[in-house]
């Protein structure tokens, strides 16, 4: 056991996340730091700790934290494990925040005690490595701003962290005094009280509408496709970064062509009835011409007026959100296609949607695919990569997969593959950023790609098929993955069109 600080040491932060619910970490947080364990319950397990421990809890109770090492030996939460000393402090995160701060009393390694207070973790192991805290202090801190000066920009935790003596005293005063780094807000005008506008649509509202659209049955029981048609189409132009609103002639030629090929055996081709009715979806507006005594615009009357149709603003601002989007195109294919006998690849295809069926996306220089669907003329772009990112994240992890561990040899070096977890190509139109980035194998990269294999919650790596865990992602503290991308391809994964 390593207690009594040396005298004069510099203090350090350790950064220790509590864990997941499902990983207990909340529960053993309460159990073992907030209230504290009574040693007479450990006494078979304490061992050789047992005289150092009840000195430094005379009143018998203790409170104790613990951790796994890392597969590799070179992670940084290995380092972080060895490095830690009495005197340095442990700050607690949590969803966003540090929720408490503690002083390390005491380091030792213990088996039988740690597989006692917490039993194993998800992967058979006991959080071994453990610490012995005192003056525990529960603060409710947001990380963002301590993250960023310390290079985590995304403002999460993902495993333990040690940071330097020299940065702690650089940004303690922002744990110490959190609201004296924030500026006074000016003081603001007096306004009139006025009616508050009602809240825009948010992205379950944008989902429940879609998937509740106000379909003419067909004789066999099936939805006409006319509405869900046009919103597929709709979609498919912003995802191409068109305008939300489309032209009257546009939208009668496309939408019109699309009916010819994909509508069922009782859909007339008759695009005015989803330019017009989708307004009643909540989703969708018509400029141009107004509606009067039930009047119900011909075709001839929409060309006449320069009418214009699509999302609604909050509801496109909510469609360009990667997820949002790609959950909207999946409700509406299994709500009015599912059982309809249309192959799902070529009707997304049509519509400008086809990426969906890999995680990387439509390729830029894909040639469109033929069809009865009139194709807009619209410059070609290629996202804007970095080229030194996949280098970035290959170094980082010495060219080991961050799902099997493997770093395959060559004659010269090792061979790894750089693969964005949210696509940059559309329609996933995923950043190229470290944090959207994983060093992969061939094989696991493959996977990845094609959906065999998703991150799970907990960081684990889990078949698509089967649900069972084939691996746990490896994570270092010099390579933050932000979570919002990792939900975004485990949502393309999980939810079945």
């Amino acid at each position: 056991m390593t207690q009594a600080p040396a005298e004069g040491t510099d203090i350090q932060w350790l950064l220790q996340p509590i864990g997941q619910a499902a990983q207990r970490g909340p529960e053993h947080f309460e159990h073992s730091v907030r209230k504290g364990v009574e040693l007479a319950d450990y006494a078979a397990e304490l061992g050789d700790q047992a005289d150092e421990l009840t000195t430094l809890f005379p009143g018998g109770r203790a409170r104790f934290w613990g951790s796994v090492r890392a597969k590799k030996e070179s992670h940084g939460k290995n380092k972080a494990i060895d490095g830690t000393r009495p005197g340095d402090e442990v700050l607690f995160y949590a969803k966003g925040s540090f929720i408490a701060r503690a002083t390390v009393v005491a380091t030792f390694r213990n088996r039988a005690l740690a597989e006692k207070i917490w039993d194993l973790d998800k992967d058979g192991n006991p959080w071994e490595y453990m610490v012995a805290l005192d003056d525990v202090v529960e603060i409710s801190v947001p990380a963002r701003r301590i993250l960023e000066r310390l290079n985590y920009k995304g403002g999460h935790v993902q495993s333990l962290i040690q940071v330097t003596a020299a940065n702690t005293r650089r940004l303690r005063p922002m744990l110490d005094n959190p609201d004296d780094l924030t500026p006074p807000l000016p003081e603001q005008p007096v306004i009139p009280r006025q009616k508050r506008p009602a809240p825009g649509l948010g992205r379950e509202d944008v989902l429940r509408r879609v998937g509740g659209l106000n379909t003419f049955v067909q004789p066999d029981g099936s939805p006409a496709r006319h509405k869900p048609l046009a919103l597929l189409w709709a979609i498919g132009r912003l995802t191409a970064g068109h305008e939300r609103l489309a032209r009257w002639e546009e939208f009668e030629a496309e939408v019109g062509s699309l009916l010819d090929e994909f509508g069922g055996e009782h859909d007339r081709r008759t695009p005015e009835y989803p330019f017009w009715h989708l307004r009643s979806s909540g989703v969708w507006e018509v400029q141009g011409i107004d509606a009067a005594n039930g009047f119900k615009p011909t075709a001839a009357a929409l060309r006449a007026a320069k009418a214009r149709a699509g999302f609604s603003s909050d509801a496109a601002k909510q469609l360009e959100r990667a997820l949002t989007r790609a959950r909207a195109v999946g409700r509406l294919h299994s709500t009015y296609f599912a059982e309809s006998g249309i192959d799902k690849d070529v009707l997304l295809d049509r519509v400008g949607l086809g990426g969906y069926k890999s995680a990387s996306g439509r390729r830029t220089d894909a040639p469109a695919v033929p069809g009865p669907v009139d194709r807009r003329s619209v410059t070609g772009t290629r996202p804007d990569r970095d080229r030194s990112l996949p280098d970035d994240v290959k170094i980082l992890h010495e060219d080991r997969c961050q799902v099997c561990g493997q770093q395959l040899e060559t004659r010269d070096s090792h061979y790894s593959e750089a693969a964005h977890i949210q696509g940059l190509a559309s329609p996933h139109l995923g950043p190229d950023v470290l944090e959207n980035l994983l060093c992969l194998c061939p094989n696991h990269h493959k996977q990845f790609d094609h959906f065999g294999i998703y991150i799970d919650v907990d960081w684990a790596v889990r078949n698509t098929r089967s649900g069972e865990q084939v691996g746990t992602l490896t994570l270092i503290p010099e390579h933050r993955i932000d979570p919002e991308y990792v939900e975004y391809h485990r949502d393309l994964c999980l939810h079945s069109w």
